[in-house]
C-alpha cells in the first residue's frame, strides 16, 4: 500500500450461487476495467445465463466491499473479486488463484492483499499443497503484489488465446498443509 491509506471498512465475504447477480456484475465490471488480465471476454461473459453464474459459484469466490460514502444508510459497494479453481490437468496438491481484480480506484489500499489472503487460507485449510495464478507479464504492479504476499514466478507463460501480444506468467506459492486434508471438491458450505 504505497503512499494510500488503507480502504477504511473494507469486508471480505464469501459469496455462493444465491449471489451470483453479484457475482455477475462485479465479473462483468472486471473485464471491462481489465480486459488484458483475463482469459474470458467480456462478451463471453456478458452471453452467460443464471445457471452458468451459478455454477461457476461452486468453487471459492470472495467479493470484496467497502463504503463508498461516510453515510450509514448506503451499503457498501463491491470493489474486489478473487476465486479458487482446480485447474483439470495440474498437479494434485495445487490451486489457481483466478478472476483476482480489484476496482482502479481501490487499488493500492489493501484490497488485493486481503483477497488473496481469504483464497489462501482457504486453501491452506482445505489442505492444497500450492496456490498458483497467472498475470499479464505487462502487469507489473500486480506481479509485485504477489511476489510481495510471498508467490514466486514458476517459469511457465501462456499466451492469452484471443490476444498473442498478452503473455501470462504463472506465479506459485507453497503452503504447509497436512497431506491428508486435501479435496478435489469445493467446500461448499
Amino acid at each position: 500500500m504505497i503512499g494510500r491509506a488503507a480502504l477504511p471498512g473494507l469486508q471480505v465475504h464469501r459469496v455462493g450461487p444465491r449471489d451470483w447477480r453479484t457475482y455477475r456484475d462485479v465479473r462483468l465490471a472486471a473485464l471491462i476495467d481489465s480486459p488484458r488480465a483475463f482469459w474470458t471476454t467480456y462478451a463471453q461473459a456478458a452471453a452467460l445465463l443464471e445457471e452458468d453464474w451459478r455454477d461457476r459459484l461452486d468453487w471459492p469466490t470472495w467479493i470484496a466491499r467497502a463504503p463508498l460514502s461516510p453515510d450509514p444508510e448506503r451499503p457498501p459497494a463491491p470493489v474486489g473479486l478473487v476465486a479458487l479453481w482446480r485447474v483439470p490437468d495440474s498437479p494434485d496438491d495445487r490451486i489457481h488463484i483466478t478472476q483476482m481484480w480489484v476496482a482502479g480506484w481501490a487499488r493500492g489500499r489493501g484490497v488485493a492483499d486481503a483477497l488473496i489472503d481469504a483464497a489462501v487460507e482457504s486453501a491452506r485449510a482445505d489442505g492444497w499443497g500450492t496456490v498458483a495464478l497467472e498475470v499479464a507479464e505487462e502487469n507489473v504492479r500486480a506481479e509485485r503484489c504477489y511476489r510481495r504476499l510471498g508467490f514466486h514466478r514458476t517459469g511457465a507463460e501462456a499466451v492469452m488465446p484471443w490476444d498473442d501480444d498478452v503473455v501470462e506468467v504463472e506465479m506459485a506459492l507453497e503452503l504447509d498443509v497436512p497431506s491428508e486434508r486435501r479435496s478435489d471438491e469445493p467446500d461448499r458450505g
